[in-house]
């Protein structure tokens, strides 16, 4: 029988789509307003000033600004963040989280985001100091380090921080020799098949192939093996493999970085205009980060549509990849179809919404390609 589009969570989809969008919007335009506040009000170099008179020390000054700065943002922001990202999803059905753990998660990643920011910023900042108008390319050169790094290490550090993970085992051995199959026949070398309790945070289902190296695994939600068939789980991981055959790990971060050292050198334009606009001591001055947090915010809106191209382009590579290697396209429709049911994900999202926001191919266009794909 052929799985259908619910009428009723399409309109809850794109209920959903577009609140979010306009929180997208609000929190864009805020957080604009508020950099540019602390520009044209003088607060920047004034906390600058009353941090110096109690250390000149750059590398305290510099945690020390950025958590002011940061720090009376997220006061600001919180009921936006909570609403958002707490609030709205209880309301479309999208969360299964107590405020407890909502918050136990935000701290946690407050935990783990600090000392990889203050290690960031501090690097940041020395290469300001000392590597002159060049600055921007060695930045550039450790953003790649570092995201190879995370690429490697998240998966066995940071994933588990968040959620429990466990091998399949004998209760879905069909499903594990399945999926290690076509892992093989992907010629891709993983550490076992691993299923996560994603319930406990929501509805939605995922499945993805994470890490390089040694650390590449297969990981399942438990809400993808409970509601999904064997088939369609399947072509769910074929398509992920997909991304192994093409590279498409290497290829965004090798583009992203290309992209981010571009964004990188238009703003040491940027902050040499403003260390003269705003009289900055220097472009190493911290009370000048506002100004290249502005306009690495708006290189970052003018790429996007960019980057997600890209992005769509890989994603359709890797669909073409599933249909092709599994042969089961009627699964590969059926499976993207309780997806937009269980994910409120919307089949035909308006044009300009792609060109924008989607990283990814509209679910409708993934389903009607798969039904017009001749069987292998």
């Amino acid at each position: 029988m052929q799985t259908t589009l619910d009428p009723e969570r399409q309109k809850q989809a794109k209920d959903y789509a577009r609140i979010r969008r306009r929180f997208w919007i609000v929190d864009t335009v805020f957080s604009t307003l508020y950099a540019l506040a602390w520009l044209f009000f003088g607060w920047s170099i004034t906390i600058r000033e009353r941090l110096v008179a109690i250390s000149s020390n750059e590398w305290l000054l510099v945690p020390l600004y950025i958590a002011i700065f940061a720090g009376v943002y997220a006061v600001l922001n919180l009921p936006l963040s909570y609403y958002s990202g707490f609030v709205l999803p209880h309301r479309f059905g999208q969360s299964n989280q107590s405020l407890k753990d909502w918050i136990i998660d935000q701290l946690k990643g407050i935990a783990i985001g600090l000392p990889l920011g203050l290690v960031m910023l501090e690097l940041f900042y020395l290469a300001l100091r000392i590597t002159g108008d060049a600055w921007w390319l060695w930045v550039a050169g450790g953003l790649l380090l570092f995201n190879v790094i995370l690429s490697n290490l998240a998966p066995v550090l940071i994933m588990p921080l968040f959620n429990k993970y466990v091998p399949l085992g004998e209760e879905h051995k069909e499903l594990q020799d399945r999926l290690l199959d076509l892992a093989r026949r992907a010629n891709t070398q993983v550490k076992g098949v691993f299923k996560f309790d994603m319930s406990k945070r929501t509805n939605a289902a995922n499945a993805a192939l994470t890490g390089i190296g040694n650390t590449r695994r297969i990981i399942l939600g438990d809400t993808l093996i409970n509601e999904f068939t064997l088939d369609e789980i399947e072509t769910v991981l074929a398509h992920e493999l997909g991304h192994h055959i093409h590279k498409d790990i290497p290829f965004l971060i090798v583009s992203g970085t290309l992209l981010t050292a571009l964004g990188l050198f238009i703003s040491s334009l940027a902050l040499n205009y403003a260390v003269t606009f705003f009289s900055f001591t220097s472009v190493a001055d911290v009370a000048a980060f506002p100004a290249l947090s502005l306009t690495l915010g708006a290189y970052g809106l003018l790429t996007q549509p960019l980057e997600n191209a890209l992005s769509r382009w890989r994603e359709e590579m890797a669909d073409d990849y599933a249909l092709s290697s599994t042969g089961k396209r009627e699964a590969f429709a059926s499976a993207f179809t309780r997806l937009a049911n269980q994910n409120l994900g919307e089949v035909d999202p308006e044009k300009w919404v792609v060109f924008m926001f989607y990283s990814h191919p509209p679910l409708g266009e993934r389903i009607a390609k798969a039904r017009q794909t001749p069987s292998a």
